[in-house]
């Protein structure tokens, strides 16, 4: 999974210019499944039929990533931007970014003042985004329009993945695992599980969740779906900072979704799910995080109702481009899905 890891890591899909990850996805599932299409908005779905009858199980992950957007070109040819998604202010000076020019992508940082002056200015300040700008290499704006870079060219973290700790409980850092780990759960469950399910199986990777959750409000109101698992990355708070409580923690295994801004988990499909970690020795947490929402809380609304269950793959340093992961919790992610698809019959009822 860590190979199938970089590969979507390495993808540049800001929210609303996801073309890159659809294309991949479309090209990479297109022997795998029974059909495959990317939707007018760019959500890529696939079915693929079991070997008996069953309900039709539909499993969902984003696949944008926060990101920014040029607003301005000033006269010396640096950048002006917005966000693209939840970007936190504090943590976005002197990083690396790319921009995705029109003739290609273009290496730049997000600037910062130089520690030489900083006995002028205030250490406790934080500046907005607004007052920021990224830095290409250009002298002048015709020098930046000369790169292929306009108003409106959107901009991804520069990071790259790596590989932390030991080889028996490897973390992996890099931008975008919020949401391309759930997209690896995904595409790994497809890989693993063959036909050796009941029912369908549809497989919804979702556009521009980062801003309003747009691409599953869209596309789960066209799929005809009897039960649902959404796999999201979760904030930990594990770490020293005041606010932290320690209610979730990396390496303790997948978080199980009981409530979040977005919805409030059937309370039949966690303990299904709840079951199934434990029936197969799977570590788990339960999570209540009220900060954050997830392509769950579009698709439970879809239809007349859709019973959907939430898993959450812990992360630290969220919306950043250092977001950390450990192998082990994405691991237990991908086998409580495979589980479920494979519990699933033609007897299966998910009441309320």
């Amino acid at each position: 999974m860590i190979g199938l890891l970089k590969k979507l890591t390495s993808l540049q899909g800001p929210s609303g210019f996801e073309q890159e990850v659809s294309y991949f996805l479309k090209d990479y599932l297109k022997d795998k499944v029974d059909e495959v299409e990317i939707d007018p908005i760019g959500n890529v779905i696939t079915k693929k039929k079991g070997t008996s009858p069953g309900p039709s199980i539909l499993l969902t992950a984003h696949m944008d990533e926060v990101g920014f957007i040029v607003k301005k070109i000033e006269a010396n040819g640096l950048l002006r931007f917005e966000k693209l998604g939840g970007n936190d202010d504090r943590n976005l000076v002197a990083q690396p970014v790319k921009v995705l020019g029109e003739e290609g992508h273009i290496n730049g940082v997000i600037g910062t003042l130089s520690a030489h002056f900083a006995k002028f200015d205030d250490a406790q300040k934080v500046r907005k985004h607004s007052q920021l700008y990224i830095d290409v290499g250009a002298s002048s704006s015709q020098d930046v329009l000369e790169m292929g870079i306009e108003i409106g060219t959107p901009v991804t973290w520069g990071s790259e993945l790596q590989i932390l700790g030991s080889s028996e409980k490897p973390k992996i850092r890099a931008k975008s695992l919020d949401d391309r780990a759930g997209c690896a759960v995904i595409l790994q469950v497809l890989e693993e599980i063959g036909q050796d399910f009941a029912g369908e199986l549809i497989c919804l990777f979702t556009v521009q969740e980062e801003v309003g959750l747009r691409g599953a409000k869209t596309a789960s109101e066209h799929i005809d779906a009897d039960v649902a698992i959404a796999i999201d990355t979760t904030a930990v708070s594990d770490t020293f900072e005041q606010t932290m409580d320690q209610t979730l923690s990396l390496g303790n295994g997948t978080g199980i979704k009981v409530m979040d801004a977005s919805l409030i988990v059937p309370k039949t499909m966690k303990k299904l799910l709840v079951q199934l970690a434990k029936e197969q020795d799977i570590p788990y947490q339960l999570e209540v995080f009220t900060g954050i929402g997830t392509d769950g809380g579009a698709v439970t609304y879809a239809n007349k109702g859709i019973p959907t269950g939430v898993l959450s793959i812990p992360s630290r340093y969220t919306h950043s481009s250092i977001e950390l992961i450990d192998l082990g919790d994405l691991i237990a992610t991908k086998d409580i899905v495979k589980a479920f698809v494979k519990s699933v019959d033609e007897q299966s009822r998910f009441p309320f």
